[in-house]
């Protein structure tokens, strides 16, 4: 497997080489190249596993790393380079003939990206071929361009392996695809057909159908077909269907299966892309940013997506199956970028596309209104960032800052704006800055179009301690200040924060608890430099401190969020997963808990919930739901034997059913994406200093580290450890009046550990012996406070760990109608699992006598007892007969399926269907049919003790004359 992304984008992620699996990716090594950052592709020599084709694109950024065609005969072992050069040629592309894999055509690419431009080609960039499996090479030139060509796109037919194919790029977005019928000793321009939309070194890909000779598939924004080897191109139909098309599969066995990867996600047709199949169960959206509004009772999360528009959805959701992609909405199209919204007012957000295209949303109207910021009559083009900066005052919810190469000000959410700056970047030439290590001429592969427009401001912060403080950061090396609310500004170049002048700017925060602090988040990755740079002023950007510590050598800082409540807490989202401080930036740690090492782009906090959202490039969003645990963790808490935290309240209601009451998905198979809501309930954090340990892992870790004899342990210790009953940790939930309520089984697990109460009392089951049981609900608890203690048991002793914490559980909604008091449910709740439990315990009973008088029928026939004994016996077996009548109804009737009069069985589940799916409370009829079970139980259980004194009676007579003893007699 190949890392790094394979085109010239302006956002793509860089790579580490080649890795390797021989378990079927369960684990993975790497090989090597380590320094390719873009691998493009990779190919095994069939029959021969070891010997292993990489084509590396190398470094966007920079000269050098390892670029080219390289070769391993060893499976990756060791690499031989044998194509490109060492400073802007890698290799892009290469086939190789499916008759011989030692004839291979590779196609080298010179390119260059910096943060200004984008030279998408060069001299360099040519077609080879190779006879002996690519340790030596041959330029193609007969009939190819000739000049300094871009991104090459190869093919190779499956039906006549002579037939190469190669989209090539020339000057600024020109090109067309050529064909040789000749094994490339000559080529001929079949057409003038290029990708286009953001360019060809987006795309370029050429797709040979193994189906058809001469139909070829072109990679571009929309799909494109051939049937005639590349002379003419008509486009796939996509309705339904995503743009930007990047990979294409085909299956051998199915001439009409189409399989594409996009910037939305992955297709299949069945019918060569009349219509298609959207894999919706794939969570790999690419997000930017992230807002988070305070709608009650969840706040939802809107975010900024590569190429699919700005989309909002919920933090959870109060049905069974969680969030759906159906829960979502798009609020904005084209690519999606920085969003926003007002505190206090979750029906107006803000959302913007690309090169700072900035509306206002009505949420509750769904309209849009364009706000963007237009230059004056006699003023220059307004240059906007890709992704330009949207800041909400925190002094006024109305007012909202704005940047292009200026900061604008709106104190009426956009109608109207007010430039409180003039230009705050360096505003350069960007044509005239090097590329490629120097300037370039005209005649060049130039494409500016591809590119975010240069010497813009990046991020916007405003202090929230002072208003007039406000912060601009630029992505050609400037932070601005001013402490007058723009009418002056101060400059301030990133070279006198400790890092390299060209460093980028990505986030700006002022700090929350004092206006002199500010926090900047910089990467110099468009210069080929990987270092993380956070750095932090406690004067207004005169002095500055690093705060890398923990981050690694090779990182991107990409946002900053400090913590309401505790000043020292704060968050760093970057390339390689999220971090977080408890002293100020002086250390970091990586989170965990299931967030993958990628690259999160942006963060927010939910202030009244303390969730953290992270929204990552390429795997949608996370969220770490009530992180306030993280404000008590000091180094004299690690020390202690274990720390409960105080968890946020808890939610009261019943989940509602949407695609169904039990399944997550319902029938609607596995394609249907659904996010898992939060756990229902209390959720309480918990932190163990150790691990609680069996006797037989204790002593199974001790053998491990025993290189010699092992010594043999005595029969004792492992009797004893064959009797242990493991150890666990458990919450005890407990009411005001200090009576237990539940015990919830947790983790062992060293850390930090979460474990939820679903808000129901224990569970009031009835037992067998044998190990059957039959389970009883249990239903929540009323609203009110709760207390919880974390406890251990370890070899049969109970102790606490630690102080007790509070929750408070609180009803969600209201319901339409009025019901009963939410402790009177709650009661009623009490009662009916009490009644259920003597349902069931009754229920067992009489199964019980019935297979006792039945084992009676069977030793008082063979024993000597007398006739006038086993006809009593008899008419015991008979009461117990009728008394399961009335408990089950008639046998004969269930047989064949017909209804009986009401059992109690049936009084009892009407009972529970009744009351609980709802907080309502018990109507007049659940109250009737708790009666009517009360008296017909009382009246059953009369007659089956009845029964089985008789029964019991007649057992020990069958003893006393000889005959055999029964199983639960005396």
């Amino acid at each position: 497997m190949g890392t790094g992304e394979n085109n010239g984008g302006r956002h793509i992620s860089f790579g580490d080489g080649v890795y390797k699996s021989e378990d079927d990716g369960a684990t993975w090594t790497n090989m090597g190249l380590k320094q390719s950052e873009h691998i493009s592709k990779i190919y095994i020599k069939p029959g021969n596993s070891n010997v292993v084709l990489v084509a590396s694109q190398g470094p966007l950024w920079s000269k050098g790393g390892e670029r080219g065609f390289y070769k391993s005969t060893d499976g990756g072992q060791t690499w031989k380079k044998t194509l490109g050069d060492d400073e802007w040629t890698g290799v892009t592309d290469f086939v190789v003939d499916p008759r011989d894999p030692n004839r291979i055509y590779a196609a080298t690419w010179q390119h260059h990206r910096t943060v200004a431009a984008w030279m998408g080609g060069g001299e360099k960039t040519k077609i080879y071929t190779s006879l002996d499996g690519g340790d030596t090479w041959k330029m193609l030139k007969t009939g190819l361009p000739e000049g300094k060509m871009g991104k090459i796109g190869l093919a190779i037919s499956p039906q006549n392996p002579d037939v190469v194919y190669a989209a090539i790029e020339t000057n600024r977005k020109t090109g067309g695809v050529w064909r040789s019928d000749n094994r490339g000793s000559s080529w001929t321009k079949m057409s003038d057909a290029i990708a286009g939309a953001t360019g060809p070194h987006y795309y370029q890909e050429l797709y040979a159908s193994p189906h058809q000779f001469d139909k070829l598939y072109f990679m571009d924004s929309p799909l494109r077909m051939s049937l005639d080897g590349g002379k003419t191109f008509t486009e796939v139909n996509t309705t339904d269907k995503h743009v930007d098309n990047h990979a294409l599969a085909f299956k051998k066995d199915d001439p009409n299966y189409l399989m594409v990867g996009t910037d939305g996600g992955v297709y299949e047709s069945f019918d060569l892309g009349d219509t298609w199949r959207y894999m919706e169960n794939l969570p790999v959206t690419q997000f930017y940013k992230v807002a988070l509004d305070d709608a009650e009772p969840f706040y939802n999360v809107f975010g900024g997506t590569q190429d699919n528009s700005s989309q909002g959805g919920p933090s959870r959701t109060d049905n069974i199956t969680g969030i759906t992609n159906a829960d979502w909405q798009m609020v904005l199209n084209w690519d999606g970028h920085q969003p926003a919204t007002e505190p206090g007012n979750p029906n107006i957000m803000y959302a913007e596309r690309q090169q700072g295209n900035i509306s206002r949303i009505d949420m509750r109207t769904g309209e849009i209104t364009d706000i963007q910021p237009q230059p004056g009559a006699d003023e220059p083009y307004e240059r906007f960032n890709w992704d330009a900066p949207i800041l909400v005052s925190p002094h006024s919810p109305s007012t909202i800052f704005f940047a292009s190469y200026r900061v604008w000000k709106s104190e009426n959410r956009g109608d109207s704006w007010t430039a409180i700056s003039g230009d705050l970047t360096k505003n350069e030439k960007r044509v005239d800055l090097p590329i490629m290590g120097k300037q370039q001429s005209w005649d060049s592969p130039w494409d500016l179009s591809a590119m975010s427009v240069y010497n813009t401001i990046t991020s916007l912060a405003q202090s929230p301690k002072d208003a007039n403080i406000i912060y601009a950061g630029t992505d050609d090396g400037l932070l601005q200040v001013t402490d007058n609310g723009g009418s002056s500004w101060k400059k301030i170049n990133v070279s006198q924060m400790g890092v390299p002048a060209t460093a980028f700017i990505n986030d700006v925060k002022a700090d929350l608890y004092d206006a002199n602090t500010v926090y900047v988040s910089l990467d110099n990755h468009k210069y080929g430099d990987y270092q993380p740079y956070f750095v932090k002023s406690t004067d207004k950007g005169s002095t500055w401190t690093k705060l890398t510590n923990g981050l690694g050598d090779k990182n991107l800082v990409w946002r900053f969020v400090q913590d309401h409540v505790k000043k020292e807490l704060c968050f760093l989202a970057t390339e390689f997963g999220i971090y977080f401080s408890v002293d100020a930036g002086s250390s970091w740690t990586e989170l965990s808990g299931g967030v993958p090492t990628i690259s999160f782009r942006d963060l927010a906090i939910q202030k009244r919930e303390n969730d953290l959202v992270g929204a990552s490039f390429g795997r949608g969003f996370f969220i770490l739901d009530d992180y306030s645990a993280l404000r008590e963790v000091s180094s004299s808490q690690l020390t202690q034997e274990a720390t409960l935290f105080k968890p946020r309240k808890a939610w009261w209601y019943v989940p509602r059913a949407t695609l169904d009451f039990d399944e997550t998905r319902g029938s609607l198979g596995s394609q249907l994406y659904v996010a898992p809501n939060p756990d229902f309930g209390a959720v309480f954090t918990y932190y163990l200093k150790d691990e609680l340990k069996s006797e037989e892992k204790i002593r199974k870790e001790k053998e491990k580290g025993i290189s010699g004899n092992i010594p043999f342990p005595s029969w004792d210790a492992l009797e004893s450890e064959m009797r242990e009953e493991g150890p666990f940790v458990f919450l005890e939930i407990k009411d005001g009046n200090g009576t237990i309520l539940n015990r919830v089984m947790a983790s062992t697990d060293k850390g930090f550990n979460r474990v939820a109460w679903n808000l129901k009392v224990a569970s009031p089951d009835v037992l067998t012996l044998d190990g059957g049981y039959s389970a009883s609900d249990a239903l929540m608890v009323a609203p009110r406070t709760y207390q919880a203690t974390l406890n251990k048991y370890v070899k049969g002793k109970i102790t606490q760990l630690g102080e007790p914490v509070s929750v408070e559980v609180v009803p969600l909604r209201e319901g339409s109608l009025k019901g009963s008091a939410p402790a009177e449910v709650a009661a009623f709740w009490r009662a009916y699992e009490q009644l259920s439990r003597e349902v069931n315990k009754t229920s067992i009973q009489l199964d019980n006598a019935y297979k006792t008088a039945d084992k009676l029928t069977w030793a008082a026939s063979r024993s000597k007892v007398s006739n006038e004994i086993v006809s009593q016996v008899a008419s015991a077996k008979a009461e117990v007969q009728s008394l399961q009548t009335i408990m089950n109804g008639n046998a004969a009737k269930l047989a064949i399926g017909e209804r009986t009069n009401p059992t109690i069985g049936d009084r009892i589940f009407a009972l529970n269907k009744g009351i609980t799916l709802s907080t309502y409370g018990p109507t007049a009829t659940h109250k009737e049919t708790m009666e009517i079970i009360k008296t017909q139980l009382k009246d059953l259980n009369t007659k089956l003790k009845a029964a089985n004194d008789k029964i019991s009676a007649l057992a020990k007579q069958v003893v006393d004359a000889g005959g055999p003893w029964i199983e639960g007699q005396d």
